[in-house]
């Protein structure tokens, strides 16, 4: 039981340590815009309904550097700042499945096949999700659940060292506050099913076909996987017999979504926006995993295993503890505002 335990602890302090940097960044990137970008801005781009404006976030969010956690707090900004809920799935769904680094590095290691398809399935899942919440999430302005108008620090009328406080203040105490409770439990869910799935067994079991995309879909749903650190493992599955599409699937469904994520988008968005979230990423993986076997004939082409670009341990170690600091303070934070 010890040893279980602390397992468990181990795992969820190596995703803490992998997801800390870029979701600092996020948070960052969320202060940013919340003094950056105008609500009147984010209304006539992002807000409304149609497809125009799902068009537009899915196209914001694939060249962006952002992962599955990292892009949360800037979803959930953008959507506070006036983007009807269709346009704020479109950018969460397109947004951590890929960026200009995890595209070079697909490139490098899957070819360039993989390195186009990839982005264009992004956006595609984009547009997909966010129509659907349009449609069935009641997520176009106008439609009784838009988020109104901002009240939160960071849309106040202050400027210079006054609106760089006020930022600040909103990306790493106002959404870790809001979030942290949520972000926690989701990483301890994504350790404790890391801990009891065996390590290689599905590379090993599962062969090819329908099945196999099937079972990385589940695999990959749950767990945290940063875009780009996924690739190697991806190019790894595939040199022991996973098929391309099956790969596909797992670079999309990890990526796009975790355990952490899903509950955050619960909490921030709605429940029917969460389940049509997850359940386009599911859909839209199997299908792109499936045409991409087709294209390719469903046989892996030349893959060099080699390392991808991994940040430092020492600034993983770091962000990690300066993470956990931010989440501590932003739920104590909250408690005491109670």
């Amino acid at each position: 039981m010890v040893g279980f335990v602390e397992s468990i602890a181990i795992d969820f302090w190596g995703y803490v340590a992998e997801m800390s940097p870029y979701l600092l960044f996020g948070f960052f990137v969320a202060g940013l815009l919340s003094v950056l970008v105008s609500q009147e801005f984010v209304e006539r781009h992002l807000g409304g309904g149609g497809v125009w404006p799902l068009v537009k976030a899915s196209l914001f969010g694939v060249p962006l550097p952002l992962c599955s956690c990292g892009v949360i707090p800037v979803t959930v900004s953008l959507h506070k700042h006036g983007a009807s809920k269709g346009s704020a799935i479109s950018f969460l769904l397109s947004t951590p499945q890929t960026g200009v680094d995890s595209i070079f590095v697909t490139l490098s290691l899957l070819g360039p096949l993989f390195a186009v398809f990839r982005p264009v399935a992004a956006f595609v899942t984009g547009i997909v999700g966010g129509g659907l919440v349009n449609l069935f999430g009641g997520g176009g302005k106008g439609q009784g659940e838009g988020p109104g108008k901002c009240t939160d620090a960071c849309c106040g009328g202050e400027g210079g060292g006054k609106k760089i406080r006020r930022g600040l203040k909103y990306g790493f105490v106002e959404l870790p506050r809001d979030i942290g409770k949520a972000m926690l439990v989701g990483l301890a869910v994504a350790a404790l099913i890391s801990v009891l799935v065996p390590e290689g067994y599905f590379a090993e079991k599962l062969g090819t076909g329908i099945f196999a995309m099937v079972v990385m879909m589940f695999l990959g749903i749950p767990v945290y996987v940063c875009a780009t650190a996924s690739v190697p493992v991806a190019a790894a599955l595939i040199m022991k017999g996973l098929t391309p599409g099956a790969a596909l699937v797992f670079l999309m469904t990890g990526p796009a979504t975790n355990a952490a994520s899903f509950a955050t988008i619960w909490k921030s968005l709605g429940k029917g926006t969460a389940i049509i979230y997850l359940c386009t990423v599911g859909g839209c993986a199997l299908v792109c995993g499936i045409l991409l076997d087709w294209i390719g004939g469903g046989a892996a082409s030349e893959i060099v295993n080699r390392p991808g670009w991994m940040l430092p341990a020492v600034v993983k170690y770091v962000s990690a503890v300066a993470l956990l600091g931010v989440l501590g303070y932003g739920i104590v934070s909250g408690r005491r505002a109670h």
